[in-house]
């Protein structure tokens, strides 16, 4: 009996553990610890909070906006390549009717005597500053060739008394040409500095100017043969535009073009002031400098030095211009 009961009660104690064992579905959503049961649940999805709290840009407003801002910018580039074509064409046929006598050409025939006689002046001034510069390159080894005969004249004074005072006599002879050629290479220097700052920069600068004011005749007389042309029905028919267009762009070269002109006669009106004046003192310069140095005038050298502000430098400098002073 003893053992009856015994038996009931481990049944008893089997079924109480078995009731307590979760089972295999509950298992994996709770955690039980000890005797009570304390259910944690694992949520399986994502809570989104608040959110329409939060001021988010829509991506497709900031898309529409890039877009537009490209396409604006696109269009602008593209205006102003097809402006550019237009032009180039325009500019370019009436070039090419020009040579082959087929369209007119304006022509201001003082203002363009003008400046074909700057240009032949420039090219001449160019031919007078390649020769002296030659002219110094020259002088310049003749000075060394002194200047070592001196040097040798003045040694061989000491190893030949009998010829000694021959050879100290001409020793201070090619010391005296030396040094008297530092003075000369001094104002050749000058000079062709001078030279060259009015050819190469200030008569530079108006034929810069006349370029552009060249290539603005070519343009408004394209754009005024179109004109015409608009009027008397006669353009190419993929060149036509409207009235007011055409009319515009003519206004707009027309005043281009005549302010430039305006600007051409007030820079070669000075030019030529400038230029008479520097051709002036510097070929005063060149003058007295060359005379006094094959005349053996040392005094006058030096003098024609200081009259031109000329400061003494050694052969391998060169003088800085006046003009640029």
């Amino acid at each position: 009996m003893y053992a009856t009961n015994m038996n009931k009660s481990n049944e008893k104690s089997i079924h109480e553990m078995l009731k307590n064992t979760p089972s295999m579905n509950d298992s994996t959503d709770v955690v039980h610890t000890g005797s009570e049961q304390q259910t944690i649940k694992h949520s399986t999805t994502l809570t989104l909070r608040n959110v329409s709290n939060h001021s988010l840009s829509s991506p497709t407003s900031v898309s529409l906006e890039d877009e537009s801002a490209y396409i604006k910018n696109g269009s602008s580039k593209l205006d102003t390549f097809r402006n550019w074509s237009i032009t180039t064409y325009k500019c370019t046929k009436q070039i090419m009717l020009e040579k082959l006598g087929k369209s007119t050409r304006t022509v201001d025939l003082e203002l363009e005597a003008q400046i074909d006689q700057l240009k032949e002046t420039q090219k001449k001034y160019l031919s007078i500053l390649r020769l002296s510069r030659a002219f110094t390159s020259h002088f310049y080894n003749c000075m060394q060739t002194q200047s070592l005969l001196s040097e040798t004249f003045a040694d061989l004074a000491q190893k030949s008394p009998e010829l000694q005072e021959e050879f100290m006599r001409n020793a201070e002879t090619q010391r005296i040409l030396t040094k008297n050629g530092e003075l000369l290479l001094n104002a050749l220097n000058f000079f062709i500095s001078s030279i060259n700052t009015l050819c190469n920069k200030t008569i530079e600068d108006t034929l810069l100017t006349i370029r552009q004011y060249e290539l603005a005749r070519v343009e408004y007389d394209a754009y005024r043969v179109d004109m015409e042309q608009q009027r008397t029905g006669g353009s190419e028919p993929q060149q036509k535009y409207s009235n007011d267009e055409v009319q515009k762009k003519y206004e707009k070269c027309k005043d281009q073009y005549e302010k430039l002109r305006s600007d051409i006669v007030v820079k070669m009106q000075f030019l030529e002031e400038n230029r008479i004046k520097v051709m002036h003192k510097q070929l005063l310069l060149f003058h007295n400098a060359i005379a006094a140095y094959f005349a053996g005038n040392a005094n006058g050298l030096e003098k024609t030095l200081q009259q031109f502000n000329i400061s003494l430098k050694s052969p391998n400098s060169v003088t800085s211009s006046w003009l640029e002073q």
